[in-house]
């Protein structure tokens, strides 16, 4: 393969990868509570969900409805695939301080 080939080859990869990515959706656990509190996605396409806790004690995203169930170390970051979902609400919580941890994905 020429390095012309080689080069333009590699250019088409890195763009298709790109325009693949799914859109990425953040939310932050602060105080034991996730903000926002509802994050809307579109419906059809797969998410990446990015939590951010804040806090300085660990925290475990979980959603029945959305089947994952995530574990997030104090003051660290963690991603989330979710979807693609159909049209509707997917409620979440926070199982360590379930009392104050919800939230909600509206997939429109």
């Amino acid at each position: 393969m020429s390095v012309f080939k080689a080069s333009v080859f590699f250019a088409a990869l890195v763009s298709s990868v790109a325009v693949a990515a799914p859109p990425e959706v953040h939310v932050v656990i602060k105080d034991h509570r996730f903000t926002p509190s509802e994050v809307k996605v579109p419906a059809g396409q797969k998410i990446r969900l990015i939590v951010d806790n804040q806090d300085a004690t660990p925290e475990e995203f979980e959603s029945h409805e959305l089947n994952r169930e995530k574990v997030i170390a104090g003051k660290s970051k963690a991603t989330i695939y979710i979807g693609p979902l159909e049209p509707g609400r997917y409620p979440f919580f926070g199982e360590f301080n379930e009392a104050t941890a919800q939230g909600v994905v509206v997939a429109e």
